[in-house]
């Protein structure tokens, strides 16, 4: 009895030993968007990462990168520390983080996989967002839709009566894709002219959905044969279906660039693992997973392409994008009158 109750003794410190041994794992959260999280990069880096550093990661993911960057705007407000990294900011938020003062910078030699990313990528000066994958935003069409002769080539074809209710839309209050062709058409048209193309294309939107994964599922329903998404799509199509069904389309030559950012949250206690976490993700193994798991160019330029993404992945003749100051200086703004048009559509 005398030895079953010291087995037992010793089983219970082995276990509490193990759980003591757990709990001192440190823990690195993550926010970021639902596609990253769902069939994105996130498992790959999760299992590595934990496996190199000893650290439990986790990933919150619940909706769009804007949703989530709301979300991480309203705990700061708040004062609270819900996540300690950031995956999924785009370019044209990057002043309001700036202004809310939402990430640590950082220097060069903090990230040693920097060296691979180009210039024009590095948006921040301070490095305090850093680019770990950029794309284009275009429209893309089921070719069993509509036959090549009928796909609309410029912004004005796009407002044809044949086109009602076709086109599936994102909202560019809570949407990247959705902000994207709205800073697209300002591009285009200018003040006031982007709004009286929206109201021109009104009747040619079937509906304006809340995030890109609910659009395109409605897409690939066939709700509707035009969907505002990413010029990569064809690619994803031949390289996951063996199919090029879904086709890219250019309107007037020209894709909106996005280049995605993500950054140390301020007031983690965990500043040096996440700093490594963030070179991790700018690393080959990495970033060569991006253009078939994101389906978006990888920011290290040392990172290797399948050959079907180079074949079918498109890059428009003529990107356009607006500055990161020009969009923080004025974004509230357009989303305001934008609302108003779509309100009182």
């Amino acid at each position: 009895m005398r030895k079953a109750l010291s087995v037992a003794l010793l089983l219970a410190l082995a276990v509490a030993v193990g759980l003591l041994g757990k709990a001192q794992v440190p823990q690195l959260v993550v926010y970021t968007y639902d596609s990253f999280a769902a069939w994105g990069p996130a498992a790959f880096i999760e299992e590595e990462f934990e496996r190199t550093h000893n650290v439990d990661v986790v990933f919150i993911a619940t909706a769009d990168s804007r949703a989530m960057l709301a979300k991480l705007l309203a705990e700061r407000e708040a004062g609270s520390q819900g996540c300690d990294v950031f995956i999924g900011v785009e370019a044209a938020d990057l002043a309001r983080v700036k202004r809310e003062g939402l990430f640590l910078p950082l220097a060069r030699e903090e990230l040693p996989w920097l060296r691979a990313v180009p210039q024009e990528l590095l948006v921040d000066p301070e490095l305090a967002a850093i680019p770990y994958e950029h794309g284009y935003i275009t429209f893309v069409y089921d070719s069993q839709a509509l036959a090549t002769e009928e796909v609309p080539r410029t912004f004005e074809e796009l407002l044809d009566p044949r086109y009602r209710r076709m086109l599936i839309l994102e909202d560019p209050r809570t949407s990247s894709p959705g902000l994207s062709f709205l800073l697209w058409t300002i591009h285009q048209f200018g003040e006031p002219g982007y709004l009286d193309y929206w109201r021109a294309l009104s009747p040619n939107i079937l509906t304006i959905a809340g995030g890109w994964s609910e659009a395109y599922d409605l897409f690939l329903a066939g709700e509707g044969p035009i969907v505002l998404s990413f010029s990569t799509d064809t690619a994803y199509s031949v390289i996951e279906t063996g199919s090029a069904r879904y086709k890219v389309m250019l309107l007037n030559n020209q894709g909106y660039r996005n280049i995605y950012l993500m950054g140390i949250v301020r007031g983690t206690a965990q500043a040096g693992l996440a700093k490594e976490f963030l070179d991790f993700i700018l690393s080959p193994a990495v970033q060569e997973k991006i253009p078939t798991t994101e389906w978006m160019f990888p920011a290290n330029r040392e990172a290797l392409l399948p050959v079907e993404f180079y074949q079918y992945a498109v890059v428009p003749p003529w990107p356009v994008m607006l500055s990161p100051e020009e969009v923080g200086r004025n974004l509230d703004r357009w989303l305001r009158e934008w609302s108003g048009i779509i309100a009182g559509g």
